[in-house]
């Protein structure tokens, strides 16, 4: 399911009935705020490590225009495609983007196709200014886990990201993963994996919940060069998102 205008995909449903994307029962859902769940956008910064721009980027809470021929609805697959032009970001854009007589001028577009085995999701970026600019772009998954079991590591893990170096944002630790899968500790988790330098593109496998795995495929590209792929892990814990409104912490 494709939230619109603003652009975020609620809900993932394999042909078996089987739900792969948590929504939060509190998510705000009248464009007034990001929504809770689902797969959100980022760009262009996750985070916020410039706090002159929002949170994640200006993305999120925007009104998109589909795509003119770009739906389709088959015996293969369905599809369509969503766009976002600098100049219809309503809602702050920050730091330099918003400056009045900026140079920097970009139109985002997003994808989506289904077919009986897999969803494939694509995010362009077309800078239609007259200056480079430094960005990060992130789809910000949230995986609904199978019968509450994000802490039992045996079914609740993501295994491939073996060797890549973690940054740590909680403990501000940094260190390379050795050969063990990734779970989730009692506690926030929130850590970013850059690839060793021999890895380009981001291959694993999410167990999320017993009988529940995906396998993610991710790459992307900067003028037509492939660039490392990043992944990121994070889980608010109950401690955490008690202080989110739009969440819950059972």
């Amino acid at each position: 399911a494709l939230k619109t205008p603003t652009v975020h995909l609620t809900s993932y449903t394999t042909p078996t009935g089987r739900e792969i994307l948590f929504l939060s029962r509190d998510a705000i859902m009248d464009g007034s705020k990001a929504i809770r769940g689902g797969i959100p956008l980022c760009f262009p910064q996750f985070g916020q490590p410039d706090e002159s721009y929002p949170q994640h980027g200006f993305l999120r809470n925007n009104y998109w225009n589909v795509v003119d021929g770009s739906q389709f609805d088959t015996e293969e697959g369905a599809g369509i495609s969503m766009e976002l032009e600098l100049k219809n970001v309503v809602h702050s854009r920050g730091g330099k983007w918003d400056v009045v007589d900026t140079k920097l001028d970009c139109k985002c577009i997003f994808s989506v196709k289904v077919d009986g085995k897999s969803m494939t999701n694509t995010i362009t970026i077309v800078n239609q200014g007259t200056e480079t600019f430094d960005f990060q772009v992130l789809l910000h998954t949230y995986y609904l886990v199978a019968d509450r079991k994000a802490l039992d590591g045996g079914v609740c893990n993501v295994k491939g990201l073996e060797g890549y170096s973690v940054s740590d944002k909680v403990s501000g630790e940094d260190y390379v993963l050795g050969a063990e899968p990734v779970i989730i500790p009692e506690t926030i988790i929130d850590r970013v994996y850059t690839p060793p330098k021999d890895k380009i593109d981001l291959e694993v496998i999410v167990s999320a919940g017993p009988n529940n795995t995906i396998s993610l495929k991710a790459n992307g590209q900067v003028d037509g060069t492939a660039v490392p792929v990043s992944g990121v892990v994070w889980n608010p814990h109950a401690e955490k998102a008690k202080d989110m409104g739009d969440f819950g912490d059972d």
